[in-house]
Formats: C-alpha cells, structure tokens, sequence
C-alpha cells in the first residue's frame, strides 16, 4: 500500500512537469497554484500513509493483554459482621433481706473479686437485736420446758403410786407438748434471725471483675445497679446475622473472630442460634463460645466471619473479569491456536463470591488462560500479544 501510493506521487509529480514543458501559453500563477495543491495533495497522502501504517504494524503484533493461569483451589465465602465479646456470667448483686444502710465497702471498681468476697457491710443494730431477743426467748422456753418436764415425770411417779388425778397428769402432758412446740418455734426464730444477720454481710457470689461500685457509705444499698461483677474468664461472643441467612447458620458452623486492635485471630464455632428475627433490624442474633484470654474484655469489637460456604476443588477468577451481553455471561480466555495467541469469548456459570473472587460453576477449568487485563475492548477471534512483567 505504501509502495503504491508513492508510486502515485511521483506520477502526480512527473505530470505536473510534463504539462509545465509542454504549456508555454500558461501564466506563471496558474502554475504557482497547481504546484501549491499538489503540494497538500501529497501531505494527505503521506498522512494517510502513516496511518495505514499503524493499523497494520497492530493488526500484525496484536493486542496487548495480561492473562493468568487457572487451577483448581479451595474456595470460602464468609458472611462478614461485626460484633463483640461478652462475658458469659455477669452478677448484678442484689440486697437480701431488704437491704440497708451502709456501714463498710471493701471493693472498688476494677477490683479482681473471687467468690466469696465480702463487697459491702449493712447496719446490722436491729438485726443483732433481734437475734439477742430470739436467743432468750429460746433459752426461757428451754427452762420452762425443763421445770414442765419434771413436773409431769412427778405426776407420773404420783400416779403410779394411785396419788393424784387423771386431770393433773394430763395437764402435766399438754403442757409439756405446749412448751415442745413453742420452743421448735423460738429455734426457727433464731435461725431466721442468724440470717438475716448474715444478710449485713454481702458477698460476691462469682469470681470477676468489679465493673460498676456505684454506692458509698452511709447510702442505701436496695439491690441492681450498684454493684456489677463481671467473669472475664467465661467468655463469648455476639453478632447479628441478617435474616436471610437464617437457612445457611447452623448451631455448630465454623466462625473465625477478628479483633484488629489485638492483631489476633480466633476459630470457633456458633454455639446458640435466636429463634426470633428482630422487627427493626430484621436480623437473628449468634452466640459463640471464646477460650479464656487475659487480652480479652467484654465490650471489645470483633469482627465476625461466619464460614456458610466451601468448596474444596474450585475454579475461582477476579469478580471484574467477568462480562455480560445478549449471550450471558463470559470471560476473555487466550488460546493458542496455530502458534498464535487468539482472544475466544468463554461463556460460563457462575457460582459464589466472595470479596474481589467469583466461583465459577462451568465453562472454565484448570489449566485455562483468562484474560486479566485489556479484556474490555477485546472480540472472539482477535489477535493478542501477551504484555512483558
């Protein structure tokens, strides 16, 4: 084409003098005018020629694309949520008895507690009395008992002995079985009063941390609210999970646990599923049990990867790869044909994705060469050229 089109200037250009030798008649502007727009004939030739010389040095190399080999490799998806760690066992310490004034506290906030602590010492004055006046009462009827008890064994010798009367003895009986019911009362009345004693003293009934100290001496301590004992040492974790995957969250389904501010990852697995979706969010919440961890804290954000999918041998590409028309979807795979390279459009179904990697069902497998990179412009059949890394 080159050659052709030089040829054809040069004949422009052999003519132009021939009619310049042979026109004697013709002015000299005339002649400046011709020469002038065989000149821009020439520069639009030599244009066009540059052009067509682009195109074919293209359609000789080819297309420059970036391909990748495909193989068979294990594929997750994850539902990603984000949720936290609690603890399992939190104590809200309640007053029993009624409660009262407070006289000593002997934790604060932040305070390691074992089981068994004493936290708090109520006014026990009235409780104490009570128990002084519940021990007398007890020990008078012990007496009156005793005194009784004498008295019917001497109705009894007297009766024997045919001195006395029926009615005395039989008094002497019902008194005693009197004093004998009275005195199991007054020992209940101690025992009542020994506990409620006991009820002054209150005591951490979980080992854990003291999250909340909120009373002071001299205040009323009623119940919840005032004192908080959390067990960082029985853990969990919790998340919401939207409800349309109530079908694929299983009690028992694996869940990874990320918490990004430790740089520390954790497995385990769902161990409580709710049964009610929740209105407003539309969600379900999870539970998951997490080993004992001294970086742990209930409150800490986590982030939740739930595993509802896997496939141990799939075929997977980047998720942009992949194209739609009129025909479906497809991908841009590089086939040698003939010692050439061939971009062929390659329908496919697909699967899962997850992240920037999409599953492919169909229509791919091992050892095929997709397109990566320049895959937008490409048609079936063009040539391609493999880019240099």
């Amino acid at each position: 084409m080159q050659a052709f089109i030089k040829i054809s200037l040069v004949s422009v250009l052999v003519t132009f003098i021939a009619c310049n030798g042979t026109e004697k008649s013709g002015s000299l502007n005339d002649k400046k005018n011709k020469l002038a727009a065989l000149k821009k004939e020439v520069s639009a030739l030599e244009t066009e020629i540059a052009t067509l010389d682009t195109a074919a040095a293209n359609q000789a190399t080819g297309k420059l694309v970036v391909t990748a080999v495909l193989a068979a490799q294990p594929f997750n998806h994850y539902i990603d949520l984000q949720g936290k760690i609690e603890s399992e066992s939190v104590s809200y310490v309640t007053a029993r008895g009624g409660g009262g004034q407070v006289k000593g506290i002997f934790v604060k906030r932040g305070d390691v507690v074992p089981k068994g602590k004493l936290l708090l010492k109520l006014d026990d004055a009235i409780q104490r009395q009570a128990l002084i006046a519940a021990e007398q009462g007890l020990q008078t009827l012990k007496t009156q008992l005793s005194f009784a008890n004498t008295l019917l064994q001497k109705q009894k010798n007297l009766w024997e002995q045919n001195i006395g009367t029926e009615v005395q003895l039989i008094s002497a009986k019902n008194n005693v079985e009197l004093l004998e019911n009275q005195l199991k009362t007054a020992q209940e009345q101690v025992k009542i009063s020994k506990e409620q004693l006991l009820f002054t003293s209150v005591y951490s009934d979980v080992d854990g941390v003291a999250e909340e100290v909120n009373v002071r001496v001299g205040e009323l301590f009623a119940g919840p609210g005032q004192i908080k004992i959390v067990n960082t040492n029985r853990l969990k974790v919790t998340a919401e999970v939207p409800e349309n995957y109530s079908q694929r969250v299983k009690t028992g389904t694996k869940l990874n646990i990320n918490l990004p501010d430790l740089q520390k990852s954790i497995q385990t697995s769902i161990s409580v599923i709710g049964k009610i979706i929740n209105p407003n969010s539309r969600s379900f919440f999870i539970e998951a049990k997490v080993a004992a961890d001294k970086d742990l804290r209930p409150n800490q954000i986590a982030l939740v990867q739930i595993l509802d999918y896997t496939a141990s041998n799939a075929i997977a590409i980047p998720v942009n790869t992949l194209q739609n028309d009129e025909t479906g979807k497809y991908v841009m795979v590089a086939s040698n044909e003939k010692g050439k390279l061939i971009a062929r459009k390659r329908l496919v179904t697909v699967g899962e994705f997850y992240k920037d990697q999409l599953e492919i069902k169909s229509g791919l497998q091992a050892g095929d060469q997709i397109v990566t990179e320049g895959f937008q412009s490409l048609y079936d059949g063009q040539l391609i050229v493999l880019a240099s890394k």
